[in-house]
């Protein structure tokens, strides 16, 4: 697996060709990994890139046009596919993927993905994406990040269930659940995360019933703080509709996740272009849209 890193004063941030991945973060101050170390016994992923879906389809297969096509993963296929390296500089690192006879039999649109990692001031990284629709009819798809990082930090500092959400600004914070059975979102009843001057303590059951889903934009930075409530990591997403939190129950991690779109309702049946959240090209147009992470300091 080809691998390729930047660094500044502060951090150094490693990418991989596969799925374009972000796999490292090392704090230079304190030598600590921030980014999730892939335990396939727990999960096998440090931030895979959800494209052209996020979350599950419903019954494992999507009507597009007149045709209807298999997606069995969850999450797409862009994290399982090797991306070509196009520029590296001394802050950035450039991957594409683009729209080949194998993905069209999944996944019927002419698409060009560029992945960018862009190191900012001091302790961020900024991770840009540009869609593009290379066809000439629209194009319908969704993309999401899903970086997991390790909470704590390593052994003695503590247990994921001493740290906080952080929730800046906000008095409230409401969510979805999946049907565990589905792993589709169910709508039919929403939640609201009890916070304490815009902190909520990450519980031993927080995911126990898989990601808690964040809807209509009322997020655009959450935070995971360390026992002392100081900030640990944060995400900054403004412009993004759904945020999604989620760890393994068992897993000493917790993930903050971005999306343009989320996972099938329970129950749908309509066709690509009715999915909750979905997000459309119209030929020979691109967007560009980016998230930024803050790995804080650590004492």
């Amino acid at each position: 697996m080809a691998l390729h890193s930047i660094e500044n004063d502060q951090i150094k941030v490693t990418v991989a060709d596969a799925g374009a991945e972000l796999v490292s973060v090392i704090d230079k101050d304190s030598g600590l990994e921030r980014m999730w170390n892939a335990d396939p016994a727990i999960w096998n992923r440090h931030a895979p890139i959800l494209f052209p879906f996020v979350g599950k389809v419903a019954g494992g297969e999507y009507r597009a046009g007149d045709r209807t096509y298999p997606m069995k993963t969850q999450h797409g296929f862009a994290r399982d596919r090797d991306f070509e390296l196009v520029e590296k500089t001394d802050r950035s690192i450039t991957h594409r993927l683009t729209a080949d006879a194998a993905s069209k039999e999944i996944y019927p649109y002419d698409f060009v993905l560029t992945v960018t990692h862009e190191l900012g001031s001091d302790r961020l990284l900024k991770i840009i994406w540009k869609v593009e629709n290379a066809g000439s009819e629209p194009m319908f798809y969704s993309i999401g990040g899903h970086p997991g990082f390790n909470v704590p930090a390593e052994p003695g500092r503590g247990e994921r269930a001493d740290y906080y959400l952080e929730f800046p600004g906000k008095e409230k914070a409401e969510y979805l659940l999946l049907n565990t059975k589905t792993g589709l979102a169910v709508t039919d009843q929403v939640y609201s995360l009890p916070l304490e001057e815009g902190f909520a303590p990450i519980r031993k059951d927080m995911f126990d019933l898989d990601a808690l889903v964040f809807e209509d934009g009322q997020i655009d930075c959450v935070r995971i703080a360390d026992p002392d409530k100081k900030p640990f990591v944060s995400l900054y997403c403004e412009g993004f509709p759904y945020v999604g939190i989620w760890s393994k129950p068992e897993g000493p991690f917790v993930c903050l996740e971005p999306w343009l779109g989320r996972t099938d309702d329970d129950g749908f049946t309509g066709s690509i272009e009715e999915k909750t959240g979905e997000q459309e090209l119209a030929g020979g147009q691109s967007r560009t849209i980016s998230y930024s992470l803050e790995f804080h300091k650590q004492q």
